[in-house]
Protein backbone atom coordinates (compact mmCIF):
# COMPACT_ATOMS: atom_id res chain seq x y z
CA UNK A 1 0.00 0.00 0.00
CA UNK A 2 1.40 3.50 -0.92
CA UNK A 3 1.71 6.59 1.40
CA UNK A 4 -0.75 8.11 -0.38
CA UNK A 5 -3.47 5.40 0.21
CA UNK A 6 -2.33 4.87 4.23
CA UNK A 7 -2.63 8.63 4.27
CA UNK A 8 -6.06 8.45 2.88
CA UNK A 9 -7.12 6.19 5.56
CA UNK A 10 -6.12 7.82 8.69
CA UNK A 11 -7.87 11.07 7.03
CA UNK A 12 -10.93 9.48 7.17
CA UNK A 13 -10.25 8.50 10.64
CA UNK A 14 -10.55 10.23 13.73
CA UNK A 15 -9.09 10.32 17.57
CA UNK A 16 -11.19 9.63 20.62
CA UNK A 17 -10.02 10.24 24.20
CA UNK A 18 -10.40 7.46 26.43
CA UNK A 19 -11.31 8.39 30.00
CA UNK A 20 -11.71 5.94 32.87
CA UNK A 21 -14.72 5.63 35.03
CA UNK A 22 -16.39 8.09 37.35
CA UNK A 23 -14.82 6.38 40.40
CA UNK A 24 -11.20 7.06 39.26
CA UNK A 25 -12.33 10.81 38.28
CA UNK A 26 -12.52 10.56 34.91
CA UNK A 27 -9.13 10.20 34.31
CA UNK A 28 -7.61 10.66 30.61
CA UNK A 29 -6.17 6.81 29.69
CA UNK A 30 -4.97 7.80 26.40
CA UNK A 31 -6.19 8.08 22.79
CA UNK A 32 -7.54 5.65 20.36
CA UNK A 33 -8.21 5.76 16.34
CA UNK A 34 -11.02 4.92 14.73
CA UNK A 35 -13.53 5.51 11.69
CA UNK A 36 -16.52 4.85 12.86
CA UNK A 37 -17.62 5.36 17.00
CA UNK A 38 -18.85 1.91 16.77
CA UNK A 39 -15.04 0.33 16.21
CA UNK A 40 -14.29 1.58 19.13
CA UNK A 41 -16.77 0.22 21.77
CA UNK A 42 -15.06 -3.44 23.46
CA UNK A 43 -11.24 -2.09 22.90
CA UNK A 44 -9.58 -2.21 26.03
CA UNK A 45 -6.87 -0.29 27.80
CA UNK A 46 -4.48 -0.59 30.34
CA UNK A 47 -2.91 1.80 32.69
CA UNK A 48 -1.22 1.18 36.21
CA UNK A 49 -2.57 3.31 39.60
CA UNK A 50 0.73 5.34 39.26
CA UNK A 51 -0.12 6.61 36.09
CA UNK A 52 -3.80 7.65 37.47
CA UNK A 53 -2.62 9.20 40.52
CA UNK A 54 0.92 10.70 40.00
CA UNK A 55 2.28 8.15 41.97
CA UNK A 56 5.11 6.31 40.72
CA UNK A 57 5.43 3.80 43.87
CA UNK A 58 1.41 2.43 42.59
CA UNK A 59 3.17 1.29 38.93
CA UNK A 60 3.12 -2.42 40.69
CA UNK A 61 -0.45 -2.16 40.22
CA UNK A 62 -1.98 -2.49 35.91
CA UNK A 63 -5.74 -1.61 35.72
CA UNK A 64 -7.69 -2.11 32.31
CA UNK A 65 -10.72 -0.66 31.04
CA UNK A 66 -12.95 -1.78 28.47
CA UNK A 67 -14.68 0.63 26.17
CA UNK A 68 -18.21 0.84 26.82
CA UNK A 69 -19.72 4.05 25.32
CA UNK A 70 -18.55 7.04 23.13
CA UNK A 71 -19.11 10.60 22.44
CA UNK A 72 -18.22 12.63 19.70
CA UNK A 73 -14.50 12.77 20.65
CA UNK A 74 -14.76 11.15 23.68
CA UNK A 75 -14.58 6.81 24.73
CA UNK A 76 -16.07 6.11 28.03
CA UNK A 77 -14.93 2.77 29.62
CA UNK A 78 -15.62 0.16 32.33
CA UNK A 79 -13.23 -0.82 34.86
CA UNK A 80 -12.99 -4.76 34.32
CA UNK A 81 -9.61 -5.73 35.68
CA UNK A 82 -7.29 -4.89 38.90
CA UNK A 83 -3.85 -7.19 38.78
CA UNK A 84 0.14 -6.56 40.56
CA UNK A 85 2.38 -6.88 38.42
CA UNK A 86 4.86 -10.17 37.93
CA UNK A 87 7.98 -8.41 38.60
CA UNK A 88 6.78 -7.03 42.19
CA UNK A 89 4.82 -10.39 43.02
CA UNK A 90 8.32 -12.02 41.87
CA UNK A 91 9.92 -10.07 44.80
CA UNK A 92 8.09 -10.97 47.40
CA UNK A 93 8.79 -14.20 47.79
CA UNK A 94 11.02 -15.42 50.22
CA UNK A 95 13.59 -18.99 50.51
CA UNK A 96 11.87 -20.81 53.33
CA UNK A 97 8.83 -19.41 53.39
CA UNK A 98 5.32 -19.81 52.32
CA UNK A 99 3.26 -18.36 49.43
CA UNK A 100 -0.64 -19.10 50.18
CA UNK A 101 -2.92 -17.60 47.33
CA UNK A 102 -6.65 -18.23 47.09
CA UNK A 103 -9.08 -17.72 43.62
CA UNK A 104 -12.74 -16.62 44.81
CA UNK A 105 -15.97 -15.68 42.92
CA UNK A 106 -18.15 -13.95 44.70
CA UNK A 107 -21.03 -11.41 43.73
CA UNK A 108 -21.57 -7.82 44.95
CA UNK A 109 -24.71 -6.39 46.47
CA UNK A 110 -25.26 -4.92 42.85
CA UNK A 111 -24.93 -8.66 41.82
CA UNK A 112 -21.91 -7.91 39.54
CA UNK A 113 -19.80 -11.30 39.74
CA UNK A 114 -16.40 -10.54 40.49
CA UNK A 115 -13.04 -13.25 41.01
CA UNK A 116 -11.09 -12.10 44.05
CA UNK A 117 -7.50 -13.26 44.19
CA UNK A 118 -5.21 -12.55 47.33
CA UNK A 119 -2.23 -13.74 48.16
CA UNK A 120 -0.35 -13.72 51.51
CA UNK A 121 3.51 -13.63 52.40
CA UNK A 122 4.62 -15.98 55.37
CA UNK A 123 7.87 -14.96 57.07
CA UNK A 124 8.66 -18.63 57.49
CA UNK A 125 7.44 -22.05 56.60
CA UNK A 126 4.31 -22.49 57.62
CA UNK A 127 2.21 -26.26 58.04
CA UNK A 128 -0.28 -27.05 56.11
CA UNK A 129 -3.21 -26.59 58.82
CA UNK A 130 -2.01 -23.05 58.85
CA UNK A 131 -1.72 -22.27 55.21
CA UNK A 132 -5.77 -23.56 55.04
CA UNK A 133 -6.68 -21.31 58.07
CA UNK A 134 -5.37 -18.63 56.55
CA UNK A 135 -7.19 -19.50 52.86
CA UNK A 136 -10.06 -19.76 55.09
CA UNK A 137 -9.54 -16.29 56.48
CA UNK A 138 -8.81 -15.05 52.79
CA UNK A 139 -12.98 -16.69 52.14
CA UNK A 140 -14.37 -15.33 54.65
CA UNK A 141 -13.50 -11.46 54.44
CA UNK A 142 -13.62 -11.84 50.46
CA UNK A 143 -17.31 -13.22 50.93
CA UNK A 144 -18.47 -10.80 53.26
CA UNK A 145 -17.07 -7.51 51.23
CA UNK A 146 -18.85 -8.55 49.00
CA UNK A 147 -21.85 -9.29 50.03
CA UNK A 148 -21.64 -5.60 52.08
CA UNK A 149 -20.38 -3.74 48.80
CA UNK A 150 -21.50 -2.78 45.27
CA UNK A 151 -19.11 -3.63 42.37
CA UNK A 152 -17.93 -0.20 42.39
CA UNK A 153 -17.46 -0.09 46.02
CA UNK A 154 -15.44 -3.37 46.05
CA UNK A 155 -13.04 -2.57 43.42
CA UNK A 156 -12.57 0.70 45.90
CA UNK A 157 -11.58 -1.46 48.33
CA UNK A 158 -9.31 -3.66 46.52
CA UNK A 159 -7.71 -0.77 44.94
CA UNK A 160 -6.98 0.92 47.87
CA UNK A 161 -5.93 -1.85 49.71
CA UNK A 162 -8.61 -2.19 52.62
CA UNK A 163 -9.23 -5.85 51.94
CA UNK A 164 -5.67 -7.34 52.06
CA UNK A 165 -5.26 -5.16 55.02
CA UNK A 166 -8.02 -6.91 56.84
CA UNK A 167 -6.90 -9.95 55.62
CA UNK A 168 -3.32 -9.30 57.28
CA UNK A 169 -5.11 -8.34 60.61
CA UNK A 170 -6.75 -12.19 60.90
CA UNK A 171 -4.38 -14.25 59.37
CA UNK A 172 -1.31 -12.97 61.51
CA UNK A 173 -2.57 -14.59 64.50
CA UNK A 174 -2.65 -17.96 62.65
CA UNK A 175 1.15 -17.13 61.53
CA UNK A 176 3.61 -14.21 60.96
CA UNK A 177 3.18 -12.90 57.95
CA UNK A 178 5.00 -10.55 55.90
CA UNK A 179 2.38 -9.24 53.64
CA UNK A 180 -0.89 -9.87 52.20
CA UNK A 181 -1.49 -8.44 48.69
CA UNK A 182 -5.23 -8.65 46.18
CA UNK A 183 -2.84 -10.30 43.08
CA UNK A 184 -5.87 -9.53 41.09
CA UNK A 185 -9.41 -8.70 40.70
CA UNK A 186 -11.09 -9.83 37.83
CA UNK A 187 -15.14 -8.69 36.31
CA UNK A 188 -16.23 -12.25 35.15
CA UNK A 189 -20.02 -11.18 34.54
CA UNK A 190 -22.75 -8.22 34.78
CA UNK A 191 -26.04 -8.11 36.54
CA UNK A 192 -27.60 -8.81 33.27
CA UNK A 193 -25.93 -11.78 32.21
CA UNK A 194 -26.09 -12.69 36.01
CA UNK A 195 -29.46 -13.21 35.70
CA UNK A 196 -29.76 -14.58 32.09
CA UNK A 197 -27.41 -17.42 33.27
CA UNK A 198 -29.63 -17.72 36.49
CA UNK A 199 -32.84 -17.79 34.32
CA UNK A 200 -31.85 -20.46 31.61
CA UNK A 201 -30.19 -23.22 35.20
CA UNK A 202 -33.94 -22.73 35.92
CA UNK A 203 -35.04 -23.44 32.71
CA UNK A 204 -33.02 -26.89 32.18
CA UNK A 205 -33.88 -27.50 36.27
CA UNK A 206 -37.68 -27.31 34.70
CA UNK A 207 -37.21 -29.31 31.66
CA UNK A 208 -35.16 -32.12 34.19
CA UNK A 209 -38.31 -32.26 36.24
CA UNK A 210 -40.68 -32.45 33.26
CA UNK A 211 -38.64 -35.55 32.32
CA UNK A 212 -38.02 -36.99 35.23
CA UNK A 213 -42.04 -36.49 35.88
CA UNK A 214 -42.77 -39.01 32.61
CA UNK A 215 -40.88 -41.69 33.57
CA UNK A 216 -42.37 -42.06 36.79
CA UNK A 217 -45.64 -41.74 34.93
CA UNK A 218 -44.07 -44.65 32.71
Amino acid sequence: MSERSVSRQRQNKRWYTVLAPEQFDRAELGETLAEEPDQVVGRTVETTLGDLTDDQGQNNTKLEFKITDVGSDTAYTEFIKHELTRDYLRSLVRRGASKVDLAITVRTTDDYRVRVQPVAFTTKKADRSQEHAIRQIMIDIVEEAASERTFEQLVDSVVQGRISSAIYGEAKQVYPLRRVEVQKLTLEAHPEEVAAEEEASVDVDEESVAVDDETAEE
